[in-house]
């Protein structure tokens, strides 16, 4: 399982690193980027693994979302996939539409073509790139978080909750809680698994919850000036089936802030403070 180094940097004692390798699963070279601080020879460090949103790369977060210095400070690996698979042969949407295709991955394995082929971001996540790292750097894969931004945030919820016991801690800013009650999820849940409704259940966060899946904790902030809130992500749907289904969370409405990093990058610290406090 190899992987080429496109750059690494020195940053908050630590070393910021941009990698790349020939995905199995997509079919396609996939990049990605991983924070890792200074440490004891030998030494394995917990790991949080970020899920990006529509139209972003690894870079949106390694650029805009200030969680190095944090990081740093709590000794915690920090792993940003891309979104979707990139390359020649691979489908976008007809008419370049920004929520769907390339960029657009939703995290899923999709069922129907032309997406199949490339389109299984959800085995990328959850089993080719995890393999990645654990052959290549010094985490304690005992030790996970996963967190996430929108559709990543969905990503995030939805990875957590259909494999039990594999992540200690979850969050999540500005999630798609219930992609199947909203324009950006029905589109790609529709175009990348088909009309059959019973199928876009395991990638719809509500509807896990819903079903039984449960998580040991849950930490969700979302910005009250978001222009997306109340069409898109919908965070009351995830308040109400929380608190239905007996799901411990922690779901804070930010005033003022909106959907960009901005709002990202002033609360990762908590976050990453609140995972580091489950990990270790």
């Amino acid at each position: 399982m190899t992987i080429e180094t496109l750059s690494t940097n020195r940053s908050f004692g630590g070393t910021q690193g941009v990698y790349s390798h020939a995905s199995v699963e997509t079919g396609t070279t996939m990049t990605f980027s991983v924070f890792v601080p200074d440490h004891a020879p030998g030494a394995k460090l917990p790991v949080v693994w970020y899920l990006s949103g529509l139209t972003c790369t690894h870079a949106n977060v390694t650029e805009k979302g200030e969680f190095r210095r944090a990081c740093a400070e709590l000794g915690l690996i920090f792993v940003a996939p891309d979104t979707s698979p990139r390359g020649e042969g691979v489908p976008d949407d007809a008419d370049g539409a920004y929520d769907f295709g390339l960029g657009a991955g939703f995290y899923v394995d999709a069922t129907e073509a032309p997406f199949a082929q490339h389109y299984r971001m959800r085995s990328y996540v959850e089993r080719e790139l995890p393999g990645l790292i654990a052959s290549n750097f010094a985490v304690d894969m005992s030790a996970q978080g996963i967190m996430g931004h929108s559709m990543g945030g969905h990503g995030a919820l939805t990875i957590s909750l259909r494999n039990p016991g594999r992540f200690r801690s979850t969050s999540a800013f500005a999630p798609i809680v219930a992609p199947a009650q909203v324009p950006w999820g029905q589109k790609a849940l529709g175009g990348y698994l088909g009309q059959h409704r019973n199928a876009w259940s395991e990638y719809d966060a509500c509807a896990l919850i819903d079903g039984g899946a449960r998580l040991p904790d849950l930490l969700v902030d979302q910005g009250e000036a978001d222009n997306f809130l109340a069409e898109q992500l919908k965070t009351h749907l995830l308040e109400e089936t929380c608190a239905k289904a007996e799901q411990k969370a922690t779901i804070r409405m930010q005033p003022g802030y909106d959907h960009s990093y901005y709002f990202i990058s002033t609360f990762m610290a908590d976050h990453l403070a609140w995972h580091a406090e489950r990990l270790k």
